[in-house]
């Protein structure tokens, strides 16, 4: 039996990197003849990274996944450039270059390189996948909608010579294939409307149109128009095989990192059914000073129950840090606030996500919107406010909000990003979005929520979509594998 192998090339970054093995997971679980060797760039920060796939090299190596770590790159572009990405991918091509050139090297007979799976920001390595004969798929890991969104920018810059940058601070609505609803231009990612990062991101647009297939961690029940609109913007074959999630922390109090969640999880016990609004930003979510104190103003004077991951912002902007958890969270929190609240209220740094959707008492998610962080969020049935920070999480929240009706809005076009930043939104603004979410029980979003929580854990059953989807692209690696 031939064994076909393939080579996956994530960014080093956990929202990214995490779902990426997971789709290793699923692809080697499903057939015998997959294996998949993962390459892991090192970005000059965030250790975390390494200690998940040091935690995950003995727990998947049966399973015919393994992980090599590339070298360091001292690139000397700031992670505020809209040229750090770029440029990053860049200097590591020749590493990828020489892995997979060893990797072939030692490949026996029944071994053979079968293609590279790309993270969507990584598509300028079509080119080393040319140089070794093989296919390219693009593991793309936001909305279907959003990949609508970039292939129709795409071509209307390209094609029409509209210039994207121009709807920067515009009221205008746009009309886009993958949705049904005009989205407005306030909502589009900072990244397209900015002229020194436009140019990589519709690059990236218009190289996955030349790989073979484009891999969406979505399913075609939650975004049935945006998946059907891709084939006419000129999309290569699709495969929604969402939704791909790492759920271990449901069951796990302590997360791959180090942090312990046993305190969080006991005190989630203690709290009524569905009582608690969780605050939760992602790995890059953090807030100034000014801003802490509005949102504890608002859980305060809301008397809902919550836990509050809040984080701390890193000491320089545009350095090549992630924000961190408080020493005493005291020193930012309104003064007393910690000791009224004591009996509704928990403030915690990192949270074990997953694990906080799961629990009974969580009856609302203040989150930045992130793909991954919406999928859990619908996969254990927690109606979601919106308060998005960057990348494409504005858009998400329209998604969300508008086009799915699954969501609640705080604020959709906020931004704390390093090209744009929104101003303060004040406690009322914030109080008057928790209530809305914990008083919504009953709801028909409420109720449309549970819907889309049981069509997300059928989707990957056996025989239902994204189960044959997954078997659609098998089927593709293993026909378009070059001839010995």
């Amino acid at each position: 039996m031939t064994h076909a192998e393939l080579v996956f090339v994530p960014i080093p970054a956990m929202g990214h990197l995490i779902s990426m093995v997971e789709m290793a997971k699923l692809l080697v679980d499903r057939d015998p003849r997959l294996s998949v060797t993962v390459l892991i760039m090192k970005f000059p920060f965030d250790a975390d990274v390494d200690s998940y796939t040091n935690s995950l090299a003995t727990s998947v190596a049966a399973a015919r996944i393994r992980f090599v770590h590339l070298p360091g790159e001292n690139i000397g572009t700031e992670i505020s450039s809209g040229r750090f990405l770029t440029d990053f991918i860049e200097s590591n091509k020749p590493h990828v270059k020489r892995a997979v050139a060893k990797l072939v090297d030692s490949a026996s007979s029944t071994q053979q390189l079968a293609g590279f799976v790309l993270d969507m920001v990584c598509t300028t390595m079509i080119d080393l996948a040319d140089e070794f004969g093989v296919p390219s798929y693009v593991f793309f890991t936001s909305s279907a909608a959003f990949l609508g969104m970039m292939l129709h920018l795409q071509l209307l810059q390209d094609e029409h010579h509209v210039n994207i940058t121009e709807f920067k601070d515009s009221a205008s609505e746009l009309d886009f294939p993958s949705f049904t609803n005009p989205l407005p231009a306030k909502v589009l990612p900072s990244v397209v409307l900015t002229k020194e990062s436009i140019g990589p991101f519709m690059e990236q647009a218009k190289r996955m149109r030349a790989t073979k297939g484009i891999i969406i961690n979505t399913f075609d029940e939650l975004e049935p128009q945006a998946v059907r609109s891709l084939a006419g913007l000129g999309a290569p074959a699709v495969y929604p095989v969402g939704p791909i999630l790492s759920l271990n922390g449901e069951t796990k109090k302590k997360d791959i990192d180090g942090h312990r969640g046993d305190d969080i999880m006991e005190w989630l016990d203690k709290q009524p059914p569905s009582s608690v609004v969780f605050l939760c930003f992602g790995s890059m979510g953090c807030f100034g000073e000014d801003q802490v104190k509005q949102m504890a103003c608002a859980l305060e004077r809301s008397g809902h129950r919550f836990l509050w991951s809040l984080r701390r912002l890193p000491p320089s902007k545009g350095q090549l840090e992630i924000p961190s958890d408080y020493a005493d969270p005291a020193e930012v929190l309104p003064e007393g606030f910690l000791h009224r609240t004591a009996s509704v209220g928990k403030v915690i740094g990192w949270a074990p996500q997953a694990a906080v959707l799961a629990h009974r008492a969580i009856g609302g998610f203040v989150s930045h919107c992130g793909w991954n962080s919406t999928l859990e969020s619908l996969w254990f049935g927690v109606v979601v406010a919106t308060w998005p920070l960057r990348g494409e999480q504005q858009f998400n929240a329209f998604e969300l909000v508008v086009e799915l009706g699954l969501a609640t809005e705080i604020k959709m076009d906020y931004r704390r990003d390093f090209r744009m930043e929104s101003g303060i939104l004040t406690a009322d603004e914030i109080e008057g979005g928790i209530r809305k979410l914990m008083e919504e029980a009953g709801s028909e979003r409420w109720k449309k929520g549970k819907e889309v929580s049981e069509k997300s854990r059928k989707a990957l059953t056996k025989g239902s979509s994204s189960y044959l989807s997954l078997g659609r692209l098998i089927d593709d690696i293993l026909n378009n594998m070059p001839l010995i």
